[in-house]
């Protein structure tokens, strides 16, 4: 992976991500992050989504969101991003505590820079 995002970048990708654009942030992380960007879609994988938001399949190199709503959740989409980056040869090499770390902070990035232009 490449160096840590500043918190411009993350707050660009969870605005984005807010402002129903999901496949733009996958494609600014992709990009940052030197990956190939994953697809995204909304239905379920077999035996694999009952009671989550959304899952990451390495094998299709997807993530699907239970519901469309799902799509515009930035943490829900940030923690799935992480296991993409994460996945090698189809296997998941992180955890979901590191995901949640991973979404987390580019939330706090985001909400620095909210803070910041408040106090403008």
């Amino acid at each position: 992976m490449s160096e840590e995002p500043d918190d411009d970048f993350k707050a660009l990708v969870v605005s984005t991500i807010l402002n129903a654009e999901p496949e733009k942030a996958i494609s600014l992380l992709s990009k940052q992050f030197g990956v190939s960007e994953p697809k995204l879609g909304v239905g379920v994988f077999k035996g694999r989504t009952k009671g989550v938001r959304a899952v990451y399949s390495g094998e299709k190199k997807e993530i699907l969101a239970a519901n469309r709503e799902y799509l515009y959740d930035p943490f829900t989409i940030l923690h799935e991003f992480y296991h993409h980056l994460r996945s090698f040869a189809g296997e998941h090499r992180g955890t979901e505590k590191h995901a949640d770390r991973f979404a987390t902070n580019f939330i706090q990035g985001y909400n620095r820079v909210a803070s910041k232009e408040m106090r403008k």
